[in-house]
């Protein structure tokens, strides 16, 4: 072995390497008291950046569409050296690009559409009976389950797959040249038809899923704190309330390769579904997550009357809200006070048969069990998904 030492020092230095890497990871698997069935998320190895910058999920559009307008036809008679009269030779104009959209899974949010949106024109014919040139699709990519409206609600395209396409606006037919309009009786023309204008529409977009968890609390509860443990999203942190006022989405990598996003709304008060506090623009970023986790401040006195007004104010709004897959995150678990507030929670959680964490997003305490139990709710909720 000290030959061998002597001989390959790199080779035993590596086997060294894996070796302590297997028991690291094993002894990290039954600290959490973790099954080996279920993917481990993988640890942020990369410093997170320390950029101001924050960049909001928008899910939520009001947009005006143009199709492009179709080029005038062209007025020209052939004239040649040993034929004067040549008759008509005007072109027709080129189409206009329709505006159309697009799903994939390379975008999740709606902050790069404008409220504007007009395709190209098409060009002018020309003479020699030269077609001008159709004009270029505008093709908008948006996430996958973008669904448009119409200004009275009813929906009109439901993008729920990748590569489905809706034409939100037609462009225009182009003009024809006076070629088109030679007769017997007038084989030299001079009229030709103008571009037809492209559709011109107006329409509301929603994304009807932003992420698959959503992270619910009162203003302050530390829900911008635990997205920023949790994950690389760098949401705005200040100890005042109302510091989120757009969502934000994080992606929770595990070692299977499969990604959650978890999504922190902003923070709801009491009369949220009478849309105090902005409540019913935060309420409905709710509705598009497909599971739940409740935070909560531990520290402040009788904090089970939190998770009362936060259920009760999703309750008003949709009820079908309280029957999606939930837990509850007991936060601050850092601060004196939470210990003294715990079983008291604890409690009143165990009534309404959800489950319990005590975490101390600070301090990156308690992060991997909620790690697990959320990956837990991403397996069960996309294979009902699927079975559907």
């Amino acid at each position: 072995m000290n030959l061998l030492k002597l001989c390959f020092p790199s080779l035993c230095n590596a086997r060294h390497m894996v070796t302590f890497s297997i028991k690291q990871l094993c002894m990290r698997r039954s600290m959490c008291m973790i099954s080996p069935d279920v993917p481990m998320p993988l640890p942020i190895r990369k410093h997170k950046s320390q950029s101001t910058k924050v960049k909001p999920i928008v899910d939520f559009r009001s947009i005006k569409v143009k199709g492009g307008k179709g080029g005038d036809g062209c007025i020209s008679l052939r004239r040649l050296c040993k034929n004067p009269l040549g008759g008509p030779d005007g072109g027709d104009g080129g189409s206009g690009g329709h505006v159309t959209f697009k799903a994939t899974n390379n975008k999740t949010s709606l902050e790069h559409i404008s409220s504007t949106i007009k395709a190209e024109d098409g060009e002018k014919g020309i003479n020699r009976d030269c077609h001008g040139r159709n004009a270029e699709h505008l093709v908008i990519e948006v996430p996958i389950g973008t669904m448009f409206k119409s200004l009275n609600g009813q929906i009109l395209a439901d993008l729920n797959e990748e590569g489905a396409v809706f034409i939100a606006a037609r462009g225009g037919a182009g003009g024809k040249g006076n070629h088109y309009f030679a007769t017997d009786v007038n084989q030299a023309p001079e009229i030709a038809e103008y571009g037809a204008d492209g559709e011109e529409l107006s329409y509301t977009v929603e994304i009807r899923t932003i992420a698959h968890v959503g992270l619910i609390g009162l203003p302050n509860a530390g829900k911008s704190t635990f997205l920023r443990a949790i994950s690389r999203a760098r949401p705005k942190v200040a100890p005042y309330p109302f510091t989120t006022l757009q969502p934000h989405v994080g992606v929770v990598k595990y070692d299977d390769l499969h990604q959650v996003t978890v999504a922190d709304i902003p923070g709801l008060i009491a009369g949220a579904h009478r849309n105090r506090g902005l409540g019913i623009a935060f309420l409905r970023h709710i509705e598009r997550c497909l599971c739940l986790l409740y935070v909560v401040d531990t520290s402040l006195p009788e904090p089970w009357q939190q998770l009362e007004v936060l259920r009760y104010e999703l309750e008003q709004y949709d009820p079908h809200l309280l029957q999606r897959p939930s837990g509850v995150l007991a936060n601050k678990m850092d601060l004196p006070q939470s210990t003294l507030n715990l079983n008291e929670l604890r409690r009143y959680v165990d009534e309404i048969n959800l489950p319990f964490f005590p975490v101390s997003a600070m301090n990156n305490v308690g992060i991997l069990p909620i790690l697990h139990y959320v990956r837990q709710l991403y397996d069960s909720t996309t294979r009902e998904i699927s079975d559907e």
